[in-house]
């Protein structure tokens, strides 16, 4: 099994839909071990974190929400991920801002393949 480390990277990220940051590819398991979040604005924004799921069925069918509406204050950033989420294959991590051209996205993961 390899096991690499990456950056995935999202700016001025979109506020009228979830953009997806980061696929997992076909036959990869994907670690996320931190995000941040930076706010490029002079004023205050919030921001929404979505796992979606490439399964339909099963225990992980669920697309769920990371972050919900989480404040980011101007000019300044925030780490929204204290532990691990795990990614199977397809699985897509997506961002969404409250104001456009307003956020930055810094993504650290570990694929497994």
């Amino acid at each position: 099994m390899a096991e690499t480390f990456k950056l995935r990277t999202g700016a001025s990220v979109s506020n009228s839909a979830l953009e997806p940051i980061y696929t997992a590819p076909a036959s990869t398991s994907t670690v996320v071990i931190g995000c941040v979040l930076t706010n490029k604005s002079a004023s205050n924004i919030t921001a929404d974190i979505q796992i979606v799921t490439a399964s339909t069925t099963g225990e992980n069918q669920d697309d769920v929400y990371i972050a919900k509406g989480v404040l980011i204050p101007s000019s300044d950033s925030l780490e929204i991920i204290e532990g691990k989420v795990a990614m199977e294959a397809g699985d897509k991590f997506k961002v969404l801002s409250s104001a456009a051209t307003a956020l930055d996205v810094a993504l650290s993961i570990l694929e497994i393949s």
